[in-house]
């Protein structure tokens, strides 16, 4: 047991870097990860709102149908929040690449 929430945490890690330096599969596996409660996270709708944001502004069709998908499950309030979470992670990312 202890192995798998290990590598459920290195996958994560993993994913979190790849997202960081922009990589739009990276948040949208994040997104899965978050909307299904699997590979180590808890279910959290905001923050798979937010890494399918992020992917899909990127481009990823995929990531635009599941945040519609997930939002139609939120409040606008949540949806409110998962949007300023990308926000500010594009900012703090920005800010670290210069």
């Amino acid at each position: 047991m202890g192995s798998s929430l290990k590598s459920a945490s290195f996958l994560v890690e993993s994913r979190l870097h790849d997202a960081a330096r922009g990589d739009c599969t990276a948040c949208y596996d994040l997104g899965v990860a978050y909307s299904t409660g699997t590979s180590g996270v808890c279910f959290d709708l905001i923050e798979a709102h937010k890494w399918f944001n992020l992917a899909a502004i990127a481009g990823d069709e995929a990531a635009q149908a599941a945040r519609a998908e997930i939002a139609g499950d939120m409040t606008a309030r949540e949806i409110a929040i998962a949007q300023r979470a990308a926000r500010d992670w594009l900012g703090i990312n920005r800010a670290q690449a210069a």
